[in-house]
Formats: structure tokens, sequence, C-alpha cells
């Protein structure tokens, strides 16, 4: 009870070497593949899923998005394994920091804008002001939009932390209050054990939902400047 609420949020050390960038790489090894010609059930799955999730984000793309294709599906795999693995006891959960989402967020929201001005320069400007836009408004709606534009990834690194950060530290919460009331409350303890299955379960699809939003608006904005 006397734990730092935010304990698990530090980044872990081995010996006062940081930690975190093993336990980035760590994730892909968890990926099973196979090197024969059937495979098991757990690979045909595996490929059914991520069939399925980059035929939904590549159907709005022309052929020059689809190329991010490979990109955009190592990356939801990426976040989505992460988040999970968060969720073991004693884990560290890297997509708590603000700074790893923003070093994923900023090179993909930044290589997509350039690609959008180096290829359709006329509709990526247009984007800046709207058709029909009134002249003494068209200071003001410029200054607005490139505000927006240069607020997406931060916004998309925001979302991503305070959903997993929110989502675990309700469950230290309420983690807290079964192990204290366990002593006092056999009947109380049950119930509030049973809202953190529920609340566990729940997280286990914040985690993967987070992982697609989070690709999504990526392809979204991929769209819009291909």
């Amino acid at each position: 009870m006397n734990e730092n609420l935010f304990a698990s949020f530090i980044a872990p050390t081995i010996l006062g070497l940081p930690a975190a960038v093993l336990i980035i790489l760590f994730p892909p090894l968890l990926i099973p593949t196979s090197k024969y010609i059937i495979n098991n059930r757990l690979i045909t799955t595996q490929q059914w899923l991520i069939k399925l999730t980059s035929k939904q984000m590549m159907a709005m793309h022309n052929t020059k998005g689809r190329t991010w294709s490979l990109m955009l599906v190592s990356l939801i795999i990426f976040i989505a394994t992460t988040n999970l693995l968060g969720l073991l006891p004693h884990s560290f959960t890297p997509t708590t920091q603000l700074s790893m989402n923003l070093a994923m967020a900023i090179p993909l929201w930044a290589g997509a804008v350039i690609m959008g001005f180096r290829s359709k320069i006329k509709n990526a400007l247009a984007h800046f002001l709207p058709q029909g836009t009134p002249t003494p408004l068209i200071p003001m709606l410029v200054i607005i939009e490139t505000i927006s534009l240069l607020i997406q990834p931060m916004a998309l690194a925001v979302r991503l932390t305070a959903n997993i950060t929110a989502g675990h530290l309700l469950m230290h919460l309420i983690g807290s209050a079964t192990l204290a009331m366990s002593t006092i409350n056999l009947p109380s303890t049950l119930i509030i054990f049973t809202i953190l299955i529920l609340l566990t379960i729940l997280e286990i699809a914040v985690a993967l939902i987070q992982a697609y939003v989070f690709t999504l608006l990526v392809s979204l904005y991929l769209h819009d400047n291909t």
C-alpha cells in the first residue's frame, strides 16, 4: 500500500543502465514464425488477422499509399504486443512514456506530410484555406489550420499515453483496494475482485483498440497526403 502510485511508469534499469531498449525489442520475439509449407493453427490465425487488418487499412489508399502497408502492419503489431505485455504483473509498458509515443508519431506524421507536399503540393496547401472562406477570415483560418496540422502528432502521442496510463492507474488502485479489503470484509473483497477482472478484460480490449486507432490515424494522415 505504501508503493508509489507511479512507480510502474518509471523506466527500469539494469545495473544502472536503461533497460527500455531491451523491453522494446522483446515483443517481436514473441511473434511466431514458420519454416514449414503447412502452417499450424496459430500461424494461420496470425496471418489471417494480419491480412484482414492490412486489407481494411489499405482499402482507401492508392498505389503510392499502399507502399506503407508493411510499416503500418508492423506498427500496429508492435503497439498491440507492447500494450498487452504491459498488463503482466511487475512489467513495464513503454507506451506509457510520452517521449516514446512522440518518437513514433512525429516521423510517421512528418513522412506523410512531406510526401503530400512533394507529390500534391496544391492539394496540400489547399487544406490551409477551405473553399469559400471570406477574405477577412483568411489570415485567421490559415493560422488555425497550421496549428491543427502541427498538433496532429502530439494528439496521436497524448491519446495513446493517456489511455494506457489511465487504465494502468485504475487497475493499480482497484488491486490495492482488493488487497486492503481482503482482511476486513470478504464479500466486499469478492465484489471488488470481480470488478478488477472485468477491468482487466476491458484493458486488454483497450490495448488492442488503441493500437488500431493509432495506426488508423496515421493511415488517414497518409491518405490525405497521397
